[in-house]
């Protein structure tokens, strides 16, 4: 099958016009639609069918377009570890991971890495959504799970626990409860039990609301959690990792917790030699070590 006509399939699929194809290829309409009438003709099937608004891909054009998307995405691979320095880290690096692990415990810790690796271009994606690593969704992921994939090289960072948490202003006008039947005594704050989350802390919310709690507020993510509570809503359900990095926050019946959440680094086999990863792992994990002392600290005042 001919490389070329394939590369030119490809962007008239994903662009869905001839021209907008042409325009990216550098091609005229006519050159880029007989190069898709050879292409037909040589696999005997019609690709798109054509109307007023653009192409749209017929059958076998979808399953020939899932290819070329799957070979485009390899390709990327490929040149990202052609393009990795062995002395330098410099490029895009795609990360995903957690809305509320990215934007409250990652993101501060950013400049750091920034400061080593100033020519390093991160594209942080906060989702709940599992990307697929090896179809080069993101290049490098931090999950609370660990990743089930056998193409993936994986780490274990740390275990993190649901706990809760108020701010002094909070406790100071409502008090402090000494039992957990005491939440029906106070307005719990955690993430709606049926958003997105890791299932250790839908389970502890879904305990705690069996004391009846006297007022209730429901966020869909940690962050609008956190607000809360620093704002002196209530008492939150929150992972442990911020009480290193809000110190306005006091921990509420510290005998009360979720079962612990594994956290993994993973990122496919083929980047395994690439320096931007490994700038990146070896970032993640010694800023894990120094949160682990740290918190390790916090538990012993």
């Amino acid at each position: 099958m001919d490389w070329d006509k394939l590369r030119i399939f490809h962007a008239v699929a994903d662009a869905g016009s001839l021209t907008h194809a042409g325009d990216k290829l550098n091609l005229s309409q006519s050159a880029v639609s007989r190069q898709i009438r050879a292409l037909e003709e040589s696999l005997g099937a019609i690709l798109f069918h054509r109307h007023a608004r653009g192409l749209i891909l017929t059958e076998q054009g979808e399953l020939l377009f899932d290819a070329t998307r799957s070979m485009s995405k390899r390709l990327e691979a490929a040149a990202a570890r052609i393009r990795d320095s062995e002395e330098e880290v410099f490029g895009e690096l795609r990360v995903t991971t957690t809305t509320g692990f990215g934007t409250l415990w990652l993101a501060p810790r950013l400049p750091k890495l920034y400061e080593k690796y100033p020519n390093l271009k991160v594209d942080l994606m906060l989702e709940e959504r599992v990307l697929d690593l090896p179809m080069r969704e993101a290049d490098v992921a931090i999950r609370m799970k660990e990743p089930s994939q056998a193409d993936l090289i994986r780490k274990k960072l740390m275990n993190v626990q649901m706990r809760l948490y108020a701010s002094r202003d909070y406790l100071d006008r409502e008090g402090e409860p000494e039992d957990i039947a005491d939440i029906s005594e106070h307005r719990l704050i955690s993430q709606n039990t049926r958003s997105a989350q890791v299932a250790a802390g839908a389970l502890l919310t879904q305990h705690l609301m069996t004391f009846n709690p006297r007022s209730l507020l429901t966020v869909n993510n940690y962050f609008g959690v956190l607000q809360a509570v620093l704002n002196n809503l209530g008492i939150g359900v929150l992972p442990d990792y911020l009480a290193q990095d809000f110190p306005a926050m006091v921990r509420v019946l510290p005998d009360i917790e979720s079962a612990p959440v594994p956290t993994f680094l993973a990122y496919p086999e083929e980047l395994r030699h690439s320096q931007r990863i490994a700038a990146f792992r070896d970032f993640i994990q010694d800023e894990v070590m120094a949160h682990r002392k740290q918190l390790r600290e916090l538990e012993q005042v």
